[in-house]
């Protein structure tokens, strides 16, 4: 048994598994050279895994190993870089991992127990605002012992804590190219995965070929992949009709989702893979802005706030309205929002302005980013200030930033109102609700509430049974809504866009989201 219980995470996300598929290929089944081209709107804001807690996890997990994954069809964390991994005490507060013999980097250095401490060691010394961090929160420290065994010893039991060492944040470096207490600078990146980064040029394209020293479950079916990083999600599309690429997967606008599922004639050489997703939108709330500090005026916004003609308008079916922080098909989900607010009503947020002395139209900026999940953001932030305008209560204005600026400006503090989107780190309730609250939060945008980070997430962090760990979550998703330091908007299906020839899509998307490159073929090569 992987370890002590298996975790049960089945369980907290029966609905997002992968869709069943061909078999896996070994290595020496790939016939000839392939090289597969993919299409992304979603570039990496650092090379460096110990500041990103983003949409850089897509690169990553294709060029880094982590010691355990999520190998096709799997919902709990399986041994990548370790041989074996488990718990080794009932209290779930040791977490042991054996290491496989002979791996490298792809630089020829030994990754052994020492680069494995030394990569995590690094996160926490660095600490990162906003960066990754934020998940190591029950970690107290990293032993070795010999060259092949590593020891997690938690602050608390945690019984999330080997899906924290699956997410890509947890990627394993050489210390040598990778310094202990800053971040690398010189454009460069080193990893032991299935993949080498052969190049990367910023908003153009990162170039990876296979690596011929990995060890790890990846079963490659291609032998080099192009990343291609398009900033308007309509060039990519074109591009992927031209076959100038040959998959999309991430980036699509609801209308090319419809028009992809309609089979137009001038797109049969196309093919869309659809599959349950658990990503979702949000707005974030500055506490310490002069207007959106002010509950009265969060509570007025959630009020108003008509999911049913956002996800209509804007995304045409491919989303659907979410009431929690929480989504769909993961334990614990609930409609609190909807619960407690009820339907739209521009009556009931004109009582709650008026009773807090708030007489005159609220003026708000809500901002976005123009290059992180595609063109359809734009749309959508219209479509909030046309109903907050329509109410006679409110005056936003909206702007956009690149990806990076935006980043900037939020973890800053200089924004009052902002979008953002989340793609789960792990499939547990946990990561939908700890990454938000708290000092160090992934938002920059502390939100101290005792009763979630001191009770909730601890009592259940004991719990090995994860489909049993309801209660605590319903009381945090209670409380969230109390606040409305977090108003959730929609969540969303994910696709792939590929060529009638390219195999594997249905495989390619793990329980995190993250794009596994290996799964893509060429059928004509098979």
């Amino acid at each position: 048994m992987f370890y002590r219980t298996c975790l049960q995470a089945a369980a907290a996300l029966a609905s997002i598994s992968l869709l069943a598929g061909c078999g896996l290929f070994s290595d020496a089944e790939a016939d000839g050279k392939q090289k597969i081209s993919v299409g992304t709107t979603s570039e990496p804001t650092t090379l460096d895994p110990a500041a990103a807690w983003d949409g850089s996890w897509e690169l990553f997990r294709n060029v880094f190993q982590t010691l355990v994954s999520f190998p096709t069809g799997s919902t709990t964390p399986q041994p990548d870089a370790a041989k074996k991994c488990q718990f080794t005490d009932p209290a779930n507060k040791v977490f042991e991992c054996e290491l496989r013999s002979g791996l490298k980097f792809s630089n020829g250095d030994t990754l052994d127990a020492a680069a494995v401490k030394h990569s995590i060691d690094r996160i926490q010394k660095i600490d990162v605002q906003g960066g990754p961090n934020g998940l190591l929160g029950s970690l107290d420290k990293v032993e070795t012992s010999g060259d092949r065994v590593v020891r997690f010893r938690l602050k608390s039991p945690d019984a999330t804590f080997p899906f924290i060492l699956a997410t890509p944040a947890m990627s394993i470096v050489p210390p040598k190219e990778y310094p202990a207490d800053k971040l690398r600078e010189d454009g460069g990146l080193t990893g032991s995965g299935p993949y080498v980064l052969d190049s990367y040029n910023k908003g153009d394209k990162a170039e990876l070929t296979r690596n011929d020293t990995y060890e790890g479950f990846a079963k490659r079916k291609n032998d080099a992949v192009t990343i291609r990083y398009f900033g308007d999600s309509d060039v990519m599309v074109k591009s992927l009709k031209k076959k100038e690429i040959d998959a999309i997967y991430r980036g699509l606008t609801a209308p090319e989702v419809v028009e992809l599922q309609q089979k137009l004639p001038e797109n049969d050489h196309l093919q869309l893979v659809e599959t349950v997703g658990a990503d979702i939108r949000y707005l974030v709330f500055n506490s310490k802005d002069p207007m959106a500090g002010k509950l009265p005026v969060r509570r007025a916004i959630a009020q108003i706030v008509d999911r049913g003609a956002l996800v209509n308008k804007v995304y045409q079916g491919t989303s659907e309205p979410l009431y929690s922080m929480v989504p769909k098909g993961i334990a614990g989900h609930t409609t609190e929002y909807f619960d407690r607010f009820g339907d739209p009503s521009v009556a009931k947020a004109k009582g709650i302005l008026e009773d807090a002395g708030i007489d005159k139209p609220v003026p708000l900026t809500f901002w976005y980013t123009t290059d992180r999940y595609g063109s359809a953001t734009a749309l959508e932030f219209r479509e909030l200030k046309r109903q907050l305008d329509a109410s006679g209560l409110f005056k936003i204005t909206i702007q956009g930033k690149s990806e990076k600026e935006f980043q900037q400006g939020y973890k800053s503090g200089s924004y009052p109102v902002f979008g953002r989107g989340w793609f789960p780190d792990f499939p547990d309730p946990d990561n939908f609700i700890a990454p938000f609250v708290g000092e160090k939060n992934v938002l920059s945008t502390p939100y101290e509430n005792k009763e979630i980070t001191d009770t909730l997430l601890p009592a259940s962090r004991r719990e090995s049974d994860r489909g049993a760990v309801t209660t605590e979550f319903e009381r945090a998703q209670e409380i969230l809504v109390d606040d409305v330091r977090l108003l959730p908007l929609w969540q969303g299906k994910l696709y792939v866009a590929a060529s009638e020839e390219i195999g594997g899509g249905e495989l390619a998307l793990d329980p995190q989201t993250v794009m596994q490159m290996w799964e893509l073929y060429r059928k004509a090569s098979w």
